[in-house]
């Protein structure tokens, strides 16, 4: 079973939403601000696909940090900040069994009709 991870008022994730329904693939959706999201599963998802990869550092949240709490972002302390402030997890996380992708570009597609 897919699930996905994202926020309910994100663009990208309610794209996504409808794309999966569509593409009748099977999925559960979750709201990582309204439903939570612990640190082990966000280092799962950072072990799999990098910090770098995970980290928003784009957007409103991350603008919104202390330079202390940026800093946080650069080492082993970014889990933690993400699960502090989950708007700063890129969005769409997609996990299926140990696979995980993050976002929703054409290979991420691709990768979930397989």
């Amino acid at each position: 079973m897919l699930t996905m991870y994202g926020l309910k008022n994100c663009d990208t994730c309610r794209k996504a939403l409808k794309w999966l329904d569509a593409e009748g693939i099977a999925h559960t959706f979750i709201d990582v601000r309204k439903d939570g999201i612990t640190e082990a599963d966000i280092q799962g998802w950072a072990d799999a696909v990098g910090i770098d990869s995970l980290l928003n550092r784009r957007g409103t949240t991350w603008r919104g940090l202390s330079d202390a709490d940026k800093a946080k972002g650069e080492g082993a302390g970014a889990v933690a900040l993400m699960a502090a402030h989950p708007a700063l997890i890129k969005r769409p996380v997609f996990v299926s069994g140990t696979k995980v992708q993050v976002g929703f570009t054409d290979s991420v597609k691709d990768a979930l009709r397989a």
